[in-house]
This record gives structure tokens, C-alpha cells and sequence, in this order.
């Protein structure tokens, strides 16, 4: 192992981070806060802390103040929370933040996202010692809960007049790694829809042939979803320039229903994750399923867990100055982007929500992808190069 890994104070500071277990389902993020005062503190950058809904799920905001304060700000947004681990299953300790010969940093959250986050702090941190002036304030954010939707961190904190006195211009927040030499770039988000079909039917003895049933129901709509599920997957491989996120995905989750083996049950409930693509129309979709239930027998209700609505996607051409900052910070580097819409969900679809661009980019090249999966981890070189895109990045925005 290089003894500068092991001695840079970057990467002291990142594993230190990492050490800390702001863990699902009961995170507790005073530590967190406690480390990212220090952090603030020496880069001599003001803190605040919001509660958009409780105590227990705090928004961090460092403040750079830029030289003209009436230019809308950047924000530099990313999240302390991280998803279950299951320590059997790693070879390393999960909290542990164990570096190996070869450099590579393990530890829940190495990609997704507290890299991104320790790397936003020390690319400002380059640039102070740098004597970098920037023209706009920046604002650097540390959200709770993004790993359960936002409910209790980003999605309420947009509405607020707190978040609204920060004066977003820009956001940028996490993308994801990637095993080749191409960078992704998100700008646009898929609809969250967690969707659940009840259907009401007839109930009686297991030895009969009743008519309208739940199970008669469910099964038409089951073969219904199915189908368009499969018309997407033959979009997708028919076209090899389409990602996954530029199709519909629809995935059955839950099948609920009956009390015993020789019971007809009067309700059956079936349960789909689906994330519409950015050219479906929600209204037409919404107004397919009803008729599907018609089809089925009627007395079927649709309810919903999530129901997101289409966001407008961030301008990825001249149009948006801050786009354009930002390929231009990258051409410099010569990085290979590659713009796309995000397969999952992150807090940037609340901010463009509200009519901020918003860009999702994290800098891990040749890195497979270990979100939320075992032995996450990041390398040292990796994420010290990360600090140095990002010093040319966060210039490129700050003085756009």
C-alpha cells in the first residue's frame, strides 16, 4: 500500500466519515453532525442545521460566500444516511473503512454517497489553500433519509422558506460509478409509481366454481402488467442506444390474499413497482389501468404508496449556462461523459421539481458498481482524482 494513502489527510478524513454508521432503519446522525461541524469549521465555513420534520433527521449547510452575493447559488447536495448491511456477508467490516494493499477503501456508503460528499469538502478545501475566488455563494448540503425516498429530509426541506433563502441557481448530487473509462451524467429522473390493484370478487368453498372471483381479477391484470412489461423489455434490447432508464420498468413486488388453502378469498391485492419513462403520458397510463380494472370484473381499486409526477429534465445544451460550465470543466479534464436518466431515485428529482437544474455525477470511473451491495468499496487513487474533478467543476459553476 502506498504510504500516502495512508497519510493523506483526505483520505483520513473520508474513512473517518465512513466510520460513522448513519445506518437504516434507525440512523443517528448526531455524530455525523458532530464530525461535519468540525469539517465545517476548519474550512471556515459557516453551519446551519434545518429539521424540515423532526430532530432526529437534520439537514447540514455549509456556506461559501461567493464575491456577489445576488448571483443564484450552487448548491453541492449529498446524503449521510446509508442502506442495511449484512455483515456476514462481507469480507471486510462494514463501518470499518479498511484499506487493502491495493487501496481500495470498504466500507457501507464508500459509493453511495459519502464519497461524494467528503470529496465536495475537499476540492473547496484545495481551492481556499488555492487563494480560488468565486463569483457565487455555494452552498454545501448533507440531507437525512434519502435512502428511504426523502420523506424526512429533501422533500419537505424544497418547500420550505429556509431552503428557498438559499437561493438555488444550480444543483449537483450523486450519480453512480461506473466500470469503464466513461463518466455517467444524470439530468433527468423516471416517475416513482408503487401502485396496488385490490380486486374484490365473489368468496366461498375451494371445491366450487365460482364466477368473479379476486384471483379471476388478478389474474387478468397480471397478465395485462406483464405484457407491457415485456413490450419494454424488447424495446430495450432492440436498441442498443436505450439504458434502463429510458424505458418503463414494471416489476410485480407483492401478491396478497386468502386465509386457507380450501377458502375462495373475497380480496386479493396485487403490488407493482413501476417507473415511467420520461415519454409516457401519466394521464394515459393512469387511465389504461382503470380500464384494465373494468375488464377484469370492476370492483377493483387502485391505490398507491408513491405517485410521483413527470419532472421536466435538465437541459443538457446551451441553453442551461451551468451545463454548459460543467462540460466545459470536463472537456478540460477530457473526461468521456455519458448523459442519461437515472435508473433509480435520488433527492435531485425534488429540486428539479421546485425549477432547479439539477445534475447527478459522481466521479468513479473504473469502479464497479456496489451500491447497497456487499463489500462496497472505492479506491484511494480513484477518489483522490474525484477531489480534483471536482476542484475544476465547482470552479467552472461557482463562476459561470
Amino acid at each position: 500500500m502506498p504510504a500516502n494513502w495512508e497519510d493523506n489527510e483526505e483520505i483520513q478524513y473520508f474513512r473517518e466519515y465512513l466510520r460513522i454508521p448513519t445506518v437504516h432503519p434507525n440512523p443517528d446522525y448526531k455524530p455525523c453532525v458532530a464530525f461535519l461541524k468540525k469539517q465545517a469549521a476548519a474550512l471556515d465555513m459557516p453551519v446551519r442545521l434545518f429539521y424540515p420534520v423532526n430532530e432526529d433527521n437534520p439537514i447540514v449547510v455549509m456556506t461559501l460566500t461567493g464575491t456577489d452575493p445576488s448571483l443564484p447559488c450552487i448548491l453541492l447536495n449529498s446524503h449521510m444516511d446509508v442502506v442495511p448491511v449484512f455483515a456476514e456477508n462481507w469480507k471486510h467490516k462494514p463501518f470499518g473503512a479498511e484499506m487493502d494493499e491495493e487501496g481500495k477503501i470498504y466500507a457501507r456508503g464508500a459509493q453511495d454517497m459519502k464519497c461524494v460528499g467528503m470529496q465536495y469538502l475537499g476540492a473547496l478545501r484545495a481551492l481556499k489553500k488555492k487563494g480560488v475566488q468565486f463569483r457565487r455563494t455555494i452552498h454545501v448540503t448533507f440531507v437525512a433519509d434519502e435512502e428511504m425516498g426523502g420523506g424526512r429530509g429533501m422533500r419537505p426541506f424544497v418547500e420550505t422558506a429556509d431552503f428557498k433563502e438559499l437561493k438555488i441557481g444550480f444543483s449537483l448530487d450523486e450519480g453512480l460509478a461506473s466500470p469503464t473509462e466513461e463518466f455517467p451524467v444524470f439530468y433527468a429522473e423516471r416517475s416513482v409509481w408503487r401502485l396496488y390493484f385490490n380486486a374484490n370478487g365473489n368468496a366461498g368453498h375451494g371445491s366450487l366454481l365460482h364466477k368473479n372471483t379476486a384471483g379471476e381479477k388478478i389474474t387478468y391484470i397480471l397478465h395485462k402488467m406483464m405484457s407491457m412489461r415485456e413490450q419494454q423489455v424488447r424495446r430495450l434490447e432492440n436498441n442498443p442506444e436505450l439504458t434502463i432508464g429510458d424505458v418503463t420498468t414494471i416489476n410485480l413486488t407483492q401478491i396478497r390474499g386468502g386465509v386457507q388453502s380450501n377458502v375462495v378469498p373475497p380480496t386479493m391485492v396485487l403490488g407493482f413497482d413501476v417507473r415511467l419513462a420520461l415519454d409516457v403520458d401519466h394521464s394515459e397510463f393512469e387511465a389504461q389501468l382503470h380500464k384494465w380494472c373494468e375488464e377484469a370484473g370492476g370492483d377493483i381499486h387502485l391505490t398507491y404508496d408513491q405517485k410521483q409526477p413527470r419532472v421536466t429534465p435538465t437541459a443538457t445544451d446551451n441553453t442551461n449556462p451551468y451545463w454548459v460550465a460543467f462540460k466545459e470543466a470536463t472537456d478540460s479534464l477530457s473526461l468521456k461523459l455519458k448523459p442519461q436518466i437515472f435508473t433509480g431515485g435520488t433527492d435531485s428529482r425534488y429540486i428539479r421539481r421546485v425549477g432547479i437544474p439539477a445534475i447527478g455525477f459522481s466521479p468513479m470511473n473504473n469502479t464497479p458498481v456496489l451500491l447497497h451491495d456487499h463489500d462496497e468499496f472505492i479506491a484511494a487513487d480513484i477518489y483522490l482524482r474525484g477531489i480534483e474533478i471536482y476542484e475544476k467543476i465547482i470552479t467552472n459553476l461557482a463562476n459561470c
